[in-house]
């Protein structure tokens, strides 16, 4: 499966390290699983008030009674924070977002082995993705990345692949197309652009879509 390339994106950029971020709020926010937490730490660090976080918020993980405080309040709590825990040396490098009823999400890592990295991806649900490549000796390109969720897919990019299975298992009509629009966010603290890119795949497929919908129907064209 051959990526879409888009303009004004970066596709040779390669981080230097997976073990480096090029500030302490990315440092915080590296390997924080749960999505709604992910976004609440820049608002608490962008107001200068990160020390009043309680530091349960900036953990890695929730421990079991604050995951389920926070459950009880809203599903949406959760997304992210049932994910697999992370192994030594292991570091999220792109996370995919989904916006379901508890906000899954789909968690692509990256771990030292000897001199190598070794690549995995996993969701809260076990559920079994393609991974290639499943190692490198230097971190990947943001193009070698896109390959390597878009490889992970069901016949289709992975970053692309939730919005439409549930387009298709719906009506398929202009208000599922336009519900849908947003449905899947990838991002990355490693590939800044990688987030432009997926965008605007989504979006392309969003105007072919639409276009199909506006043409006649051939029985119409009969008629």
């Amino acid at each position: 499966m051959k990526a879409k390339k888009f303009k004004r994106i970066d596709y040779g950029f390669r981080p230097k390290s997976y073990r480096e971020t090029t500030n302490p709020l990315q440092a915080i926010l590296r390997n924080v699983k749960g999505t709604n937490r992910r976004q609440m730490i820049p608002d608490y660090w962008e107001a200068g008030r990160i020390e009043e976080l309680d530091t349960s918020y900036v953990a890695d993980s929730l421990d079991d009674d604050l995951r389920e405080r926070l459950e009880q309040i809203n599903p949406s709590f959760m997304g992210g924070e049932y994910l697999p825990p992370y192994q030594a040396s292991e570091v999220e490098i792109a996370r995919i977002e989904l916006q379901s009823t508890t906000a899954d999400i789909i968690s692509v890592r990256a771990q030292s082995v000897g001199k190598r990295i070794a690549y995995s991806i996993c969701d809260e649900y076990e559920s079994n993705f393609k991974v290639s490549p499943t190692s490198s000796n230097h971190p990947l390109t943001l193009e070698e990345l896109i390959g390597l969720i878009d490889h992970a897919g069901f016949n289709r990019s992975l970053g692309l692949d939730y919005t439409i299975r549930n387009y298709e298992s719906g009506d398929r009509t202009i208000e599922d197309l336009e519900r849908l629009k947003h449905f899947t966010e990838v991002e990355s603290i490693f590939y800044p652009q990688i987030t432009a890119h997926y965008r605007r795949l989504v979006q392309s497929w969003y105007l072919e879509e639409k276009k199909r919908l506006a043409e006649p129907h051939p029985l119409h064209k009969r008629l």
